[in-house]
């Protein structure tokens, strides 16, 4: 049968739509497409090659081009060694390229594929490392601060013998205090407001998980005040007196006794209070530690 041009096109659209000629098939019915598929055959770069390139990569600061090299050694030799060390280097890859996301991503691959690996501790440092570069300031959320806390944590008792456990340490203190910058920040604002209740709930948190902070002393005059508005002397005296006990040449525990004093009062403490019991917990902790 003669192909008319609308029988040709006709023809040539029933091809496109079952996906036959145009993929290359031999099988051509028209007539229409005369050249051949030809399947190429790619052979394997040598793994040694490509992961140089991929170092190579790195030394240059070109992160991106480092990474692919990295994809690719991992996909051309899975499940080998060479497949271990590429999926180590694209974490670190991405880490030093800034692209924590996918550090992070590429850490946990490594964690949950390798977890008894030697190289496991470095994984879960460059994933805790990662969450904590995005840690944003105090005024904003601080759920990445949570999940670097949780990270770094995760490394110090998962691998306490590791060089990597001093830095993840310090970090964890840092990260606390952070944490505990932005529960004082939203204290301040409902203590600003009259809100009391709403304050000492914020100040007691500070108190009760980063009691080692910094902003410690600064939690224990907040309550004293909060207390005092809200006419709770007694919780009032005892804030003043765990934070005279605690850190007495604080400015913190001056500007407490001069407010209690207004009152006629003198700090008092409570031995079973839940401020008493909390830095009891901590000293207690200290003196084991020692």
């Amino acid at each position: 049968m003669r192909l008319t041009p609308r029988t040709r096109k006709a023809s040539a659209a029933l091809v496109a739509a079952l996906g036959l000629g145009l993929g290359g098939c031999d099988f051509d019915p028209t007539g229409l497409f005369a050249e051949k598929y030809k399947p190429e055959i790619i052979e394997n770069t040598p793994a040694d090659k490509l992961y140089s390139e991929g170092l190579a990569k790195i030394e240059d600061s070109d992160y991106e081009a480092a990474v692919k090299k990295f994809d690719s050694l991992d996909k051309q030799y899975a499940y080998s060694d060479w497949s271990r060390k590429a999926l180590l280097m694209t974490a670190y890859s991405n880490y030093q390229g800034q692209k924590y996301d996918d550090a992070i991503n590429a850490s946990k691959r490594y964690l949950q594929r390798h977890p008894a690996s030697k190289d496991a501790a470095y994984a879960q440092y460059l994933m805790a490392m990662s969450q904590y570069k995005q840690i944003p300031d105090v005024t904003r959320d601080q759920e990445r601060s949570e999940k670097a806390l949780v990270a770094l944590q995760e490394l110090v008792q998962r691998y306490p013998t590791s060089e990597y456990a001093a830095d993840a340490k310090a970090k964890i203190q840092i990260t606390r205090d952070q944490l505990a910058g932005k529960e004082m920040e939203v204290g301040r604002f409902y203590l600003e407001k009259r809100s009391f209740p709403a304050a000492i709930n914020r100040f007691r948190d500070v108190v009760a998980k980063y009691q080692t902070t910094r902003h410690a002393e600064e939690a224990l005059m907040r309550l004293t005040e909060a207390y005092m508005a809200l006419g709770i002397t007694g919780e009032a005296q005892n804030s003043a007196a765990v934070l005279g006990h605690n850190f007495p040449d604080s400015p913190w525990y001056k500007d407490a006794h001069a407010l209690l004093a207004t009152g006629g009062l003198e700090p008092r403490e409570e031995k079973s209070s839940f401020l008493s019991k909390v830095y009891r917990s901590v000293l207690g902790k200290t003196a084991s530690a020692e």
